[in-house]
């Protein structure tokens, strides 16, 4: 497996560099975040490893950079900063995982590896359709009607996600934890802010209205 990992600090780097080495993993360094996002936007990496606090630019400003330029390699943030509140941003700016420092090189690995194997599976379906709505899984193109849906990545995901699983209720828990990855169930309002953009775009303005609310359970997409 290739790993980029974005690590200002070189002791830190090698340590990880001989920590994960032995599990057969190729570890490339950038020292800073500019040189992070430039080798990241290259592509051919399986997973980053990523610093938040970084020179030049930040660990959090630089996922979101990539994110924005739709790059979907998953993410890790490997920091000192642990309070709930900076979990949350790292998630919310467009990280798959979250590991605080000090921490144990076999779980980082553990993780590491549960990241790649998520992004390595093939998609067993390409074209997804419900209605009038049209989800192309390799362009990520959304459509309604004919009419192209703008969608941020994360929405994109949450929709996927609902379209997978057409007919079935979806709870907030499972959004969570497959969609953000949190290994915790958060005080956010996150789930709820992210259906509600949907709808604006997928139903709004279209018939019939496709994303459904299940009170106390969760959320289906199907026409109803």
């Amino acid at each position: 497996m290739k790993i980029l990992l974005i690590e200002d600090d070189s002791k830190a780097a090698a340590h990880l560099c001989a920590g994960l080495a032995p599990e057969g993993h190729e570890v490339q360094v950038a020292p800073d975040g500019r040189a992070g996002l430039l080798e990241a936007v290259g592509g051919g990496f399986d997973v980053l490893i990523i610093d938040r606090m970084l020179p030049g630019l930040d660990g959090l400003s630089m996922l979101r950079t990539l994110r924005g330029a739709d790059c979907h390699t998953p993410a890790l943030f490997l920091t000192a900063l642990g309070g709930l509140d900076d979990r949350l941003e790292g998630l919310r700016a467009g990280g798959d995982d979250y590991l605080v420092k000090p921490f144990v090189m076999a779980e980082l690995a553990a993780r590491v590896a549960a990241l790649a194997r998520r992004n390595a599976t093939p998609p067993k379906t390409t074209r997804l359709q419900i209605a009038d709505l049209e989800l192309d899984r390799p362009t990520r193109r959304v459509r309604r009607s004919g009419r192209k849906i703008e969608l941020k990545p994360r929405e994109y995901e949450v929709l996927e996600y609902l379209m997978l699983r057409r007919g079935q209720v979806v709870t907030r828990t499972m959004l969570l934890e497959d969609v953000w990855g949190f290994h915790f169930v958060p005080q956010t309002s996150i789930v709820e802010a992210h259906i509600s953009r949907l709808r604006g775009k997928i139903d709004q303005n279209f018939s019939p209205a496709l994303i459904h609310t299940y009170r106390g359970a969760g959320y289906k997409i199907d026409v109803a």
